[in-house]
C-alpha cells in the first residue's frame, strides 16, 4: 500500500508542476517599424523610459534577422506575424505588379473590402485576403473558440493587417481623413469606442504644434542641418519642424507631416487605450492580444536618415510613450504577472546614400525608374519588340504584348534581362525566375531570395544590390529592402509572465517570435510557421 501511496504522490506533484500554467491574460506585441539593430544599440544608453525597460528587463535578442532578401514593412510584419517566411505566407514586398494589368498596386490591396468609412483608393491595402498563412492572431482566435480578442493598430494598413489576420479587428490611420479606419473585412460598422477616439481629433490638433526637441541639443549626436536632408512635407531640415506643410488648416498634406512627427506615437498610444477599455481587453481569463505598430520611426527615418537629430528624437519620444503604453496594458491585464509583452521590427535601414558617400563609403543611390527604362532598351535592342520593364526593389517584372503572346521565348528574355543586371557597377548577381532553385549559391545571397519568392506575386528577375546601394525611385532621403545586416538585423525582446530575462546575444531569426508568444500562450503554433520556440528564454512557468 506504501508504494501506492508514493505513486499517487508522485503522480500529483508531476501534475502540481508548471506544464499547465495559466496563460497571460493579455499580451501586448509591439512593432517598431524601421527599428534596426544598430540603431537601438546607438541609441540604447538614453532609453529610460518603457522602451529602455524592456530591455532592461525582458529577454532581449539584439541580433534577430531576417532570412529573406527585401526586407519591407508588410513581409516584416507577416513574418513577425505567422512565424514564416514570405515563401510561405506570400507577402512579398509593400507593393507588386499586377500582372493582369500591369499596374502597381499594394500587396493587401483587396477591392471586394473597401474602407468601411471613408474613400479607398482601389489600389490600396484593405484586407488579409493575399496573405496565404495562419497568424498568431487568427491562432488564438481559433483556439480559444472565438473568445479570445485581438486587436491590431497602425498608422500602416500593411502593418495592421497582419497583425490582425484574418480573424481580429485592424485599424489604420487614414491619411486623407485624419482618422483611424478599417475595411469591410474586418467590421459592418465603426464601434462606439473608436467612433469616440476620432472624435478626438487628435491629428487636427497636432497641426497647431511643433516637433520640438524633447533633450538639450547638446546631448544629440551629429549636425542637426544635414545637405542630405530633404525638406520633408515642408517640415524644413532642422528643429524646430512645422507640422503645417503650409497649409492653413488640417488637411492630406498636414497629416503626412503628423505621421512623420513623434506625435503619430502618443495618437498610436491613445487609441490602445481607448481599444483596452473598449474592447474590455484583458479583462477575463480567456487571453487576448494587443498588438501596436509604431510607424512613425519609419517615416522619420525615410525623410531624415537614421543618424538625423529626427530619429533621435523620435527614438527619445517613443520611449516616453511606450512607458505610458506598457502602464495602460498593465493596468488593464490586472498587474504585470497577467502581461506578456513582445517587441520587434520588421527591417532597419541604410542610411542617406549620399552621407554615406561623403564619409567615403561605397555608397550610391540607384533609380529604379530610369534602371527600368534603360533595362527596356536594352531588350529591344535584343528582340527587337517592346518588353515593358517595373523595377520594385529587387523585383523586376517584365510584361508586354511581345512576351504575352509568345512572339519571343519569354525565358529567354528573362535571362537576358538578368545578365544584363548582373553586370551594373550596383549588382552582385541577377537571376531568372525559371533558374532560381537551380542557380549555384557560391556567395550566399541565393537562398534569401529564394525565401522571399512567392511565384504569383514576385518579379520575373530578380536581382541583389551590392552592399551601400540604396535602390529607390525618390531623389532623396533613404530607403530599405536588401539582407545585409544594417537592414536584415533587429531586436527581439520578450518581457512579463513566463519569460527569463537577460540578454541573448546568439542570433535568432523573427520567425522565431510567434512559436514563442505561441508556446507562452500554451497554444498551437501558427499553421505554416518555420520558427520555434527561443527555450532558453522560458521559465516554464
Amino acid at each position: 500500500m506504501s508504494r501506492v501511496l508514493a505513486t499517487l504522490a508522485a503522480l500529483a506533484a508531476l501534475f502540481a508542476l508548471p506544464a499547465s500554467a495559466k496563460a497571460p491574460k493579455l499580451t501586448l506585441f509591439i512593432s517598431v517599424d524601421a527599428l534596426g539593430s544598430d540603431l537601438l544599440l546607438r541609441n540604447r544608453p538614453r532609453l529610460t523610459g518603457g522602451l529602455g525597460q524592456l530591455l532592461d528587463r525582458g529577454a532581449f535578442y539584439p541580433y534577430a534577422r531576417y532570412a529573406y532578401a527585401e526586407t519591407r514593412t508588410a513581409p516584416g510584419h507577416a513574418t513577425l506575424a505567422t512565424g514564416a517566411n514570405p515563401w510561405r505566407h506570400g507577402i512579398v514586398d509593400n507593393d507588386v505588379q499586377d500582372r493582369t494589368t500591369g499596374q502597381r498596386v499594394q500587396v493587401y490591396m483587396d477591392p471586394a473590402h473597401p474602407l468601411l468609412d471613408g474613400t479607398t483608393d482601389p489600389t490600396s491595402d484593405t484586407s488579409p485576403e493575399n496573405l496565404m498563412a495562419e497568424t498568431l492572431a487568427d491562432r488564438l482566435r481559433v483556439s480559444t473558440q472565438g473568445r479570445g480578442k485581438v486587436v491590431a493598430l497602425s498608422f500602416k494598413a500593411r502593418a495592421a493587417i497582419p497583425l490582425a489576420g484574418r480573424l481580429g479587428q485592424a485599424w489604420w490611420f487614414d491619411g486623407v481623413e485624419g482618422k483611424m479606419v478599417t475595411s469591410t473585412w474586418y467590421a459592418k460598422a465603426v464601434p462606439a469606442w473608436m467612433q469616440a477616439f476620432n472624435a478626438r481629433k487628435l491629428a487636427d490638433e497636432g497641426f497647431s504644434k511643433t516637433w520640438e526637441l524633447l533633450r538639450p541639443r547638446a546631448e544629440y549626436v551629429g549636425e542637426d542641418d544635414r545637405a542630405t536632408e530633404p525638406d520633408a512635407y515642408g517640415m524644413g531640415r532642422t528643429f524646430p519642424h512645422s507640422l503645417r506643410n503650409g497649409l492653413t488648416a488640417p488637411g492630406p498634406q498636414s497629416y503626412k507631416a503628423f505621421a512623420v512627427s513623434p506625435r503619430s506615437h502618443d495618437l498610436l498610444v491613445q487609441a490602445a487605450k481607448a481599444a483596452l477599455e473598449g474592447e474590455g481587453l484583458g479583462k477575463d481569463d480567456v487571453p487576448d492580444i494587443l498588438a501596436v505598430s509604431f510607424s512613425g520611426t519609419d517615416e522619420v527615418f525615410h525623410a531624415f536618415g537614421p543618424y538625423s537629430w529626427e530619429i533621435q528624437d523620435s527614438l527619445l519620444r517613443l520611449d516616453q510613450a511606450m512607458g505610458e503604453l506598457i502602464a495602460a496594458a498593465e493596468r488593464a491585464a490586472g498587474g504585470r504577472a497577467n502581461l506578456l509583452i513582445a517587441l520587434s521590427a520588421d527591417h532597419g535601414g541604410a542610411e542617406i546614400p549620399e552621407a554615406w558617400a561623403q564619409m567615403g563609403v561605397p555608397a550610391r543611390r540607384i533609380n529604379s525608374v530610369e534602371m527600368s527604362k534603360t533595362l527596356a532598351a536594352e531588350l529591344r535592342t535584343t528582340f527587337g519588340v517592346d518588353v515593358t520593364v517595373a523595377m520594385l526593389d529587387l523585383d523586376v517584372y517584365l510584361g508586354g504584348k511581345a512576351l504575352e503572346s509568345g512572339q519571343v521565348d519569354g525565358a529567354a528574355v528573362r535571362r537576358a534581362a538578368a545578365a544584363w543586371l548582373a553586370k551594373q557597377p550596383f549588382s552582385v548577381m541577377a537571376v531568372a525566375r525559371d533558374d532560381l532553385d537551380t542557380v549555384p549559391d557560391t556567395g550566399g545571397l541565393v537562398e534569401p531570395l529564394r525565401r522571399g519568392y512567392y511565384p504569383q506575386r514576385s518579379g520575373d528577375v530578380l536581382f541583389m544590390a551590392k552592399p551601400f546601394q540604396v535602390v529607390t525611385d525618390y531623389p532623396r532621403g533613404s530607403n530599405h529592402g536588401v539582407p545585409y545586416s544594417y537592414e536584415s538585423q533587429v531586436p527581439v525582446v520578450f518581457a512579463g509572465r513566463g519569460v527569463k530575462p537577460g540578454l541573448y546575444p546568439q542570433e535568432i531569426d523573427p520567425v522565431d517570435v510567434a512559436p514563442t508568444l505561441s508556446a507562452l500562450l500554451e497554444m498551437g503554433m501558427p499553421a505554416s510557421a518555420e520558427g520555434k520556440p527561443r527555450a532558453e528564454a522560458l521559465t516554464g512557468k
